[in-house]
């Protein structure tokens, strides 16, 4: 028998077992996902991390692969992490020093509809440097979050100082036991990709027709680029953004504030 498909038998015993405790839980992005014709398929996600970040988005993709929908693949990167520019039919994950911005992780999809169609995810260097970040439990934390969010998964929780529910998915204070997806990650993508669609924007060249060039050419770096503030969590640690370019097509961007910033900006 397969590591691999041991793995999958593991994890089907997790879903069993953890089925009792989340079964009335939730936490899809909206309807955000990425469109395919056929289950599991697989997604590109492109490296352009220095070598500190790269053993935590090996686990991120080993861990997330364990899903029955989806198999992560990692690639060479093709943008400069500075600017972190998107690819169509891919993720592109990137980190470097941002500047001291207030934000600690970004997730951003480009999305046509529900389909996504292309994404980023960025970890800034500028707090992840110094404490109380820069461990590797806060950099698997960051990791495996802002890359789940990138093919639709939202947050089991977002209180910062309640018990941890085992999962990268959760917020918390102490990142210890919170970096790995727990069963219930696992369920809420079957749930998310139970369909297929008629078309697909997996490894597409280029972004659908529809959606303006001024999509792929905008720099989304900063908040007067984010648009307009549609979640808040109670504390403000974490927010989501939509800027909407019509025609039912949008940039959303996903941010964890870190705790310095969040405490000033109180």
């Amino acid at each position: 028998m397969s590591t691999r498909m041991m793995a999958r038998m593991a994890l089907a015993l997790m879903i069993a077992v953890g089925a009792a405790t989340y079964v009335s839980a939730t936490h899809a992005w909206g309807n955000y996902h990425w469109a395919r014709k056929s289950n599991p398929f697989t997604l590109k996600v492109g490296d352009n991390l220095s070598g500190t970040w790269d053993p935590h988005l090996t686990a991120a993709v080993s861990d997330w692969s364990l899903s029955d929908v989806l198999d992560l693949t990692v690639v060479t990167g093709g943008t400069k992490p500075r600017v972190c520019k998107a690819t169509a039919g891919r993720i592109e994950v990137c980190n470097e020093r941002y500047g001291f911005t207030g934000w600690l992780g970004i997730a951003q999809i480009w999305a046509s509809g529900d389909h996504i169609t292309q994404a980023i995810a960025k970890m800034n260097d500028s707090y992840f440097n110094g404490a109380p970040y820069n461990t590797p439990a806060w950099r698997q934390l960051v990791m495996c979050q802002e890359i789940a969010h990138d093919f639709g998964l939202d947050h089991q929780d977002e209180e910062f100082d309640n018990t941890n529910l085992g999962t990268c998915m959760d917020y918390t204070s102490d990142p210890t036991s919170n970096q790995h997806p727990n069963a219930h990650d696992y369920e809420e993508l079957d749930t998310i990709y139970s369909h297929v669609d008629s078309t697909t924007t997996v490894g597409a060249s280029i972004l659908p027709s529809k959606m303006p060039p001024a999509m792929g050419q905008i720099n989304f770096d900063t908040p007067g680029q984010w648009g307009r503030l549609v979640h808040s969590s109670e504390n403000r640690r974490v927010q989501v953004f939509e800027l909407d370019f019509g025609n039912d097509n949008r940039v959303i961007t996903h941010v964890f504030w870190a705790d310095s910033e969040h405490d000033a900006r109180r």
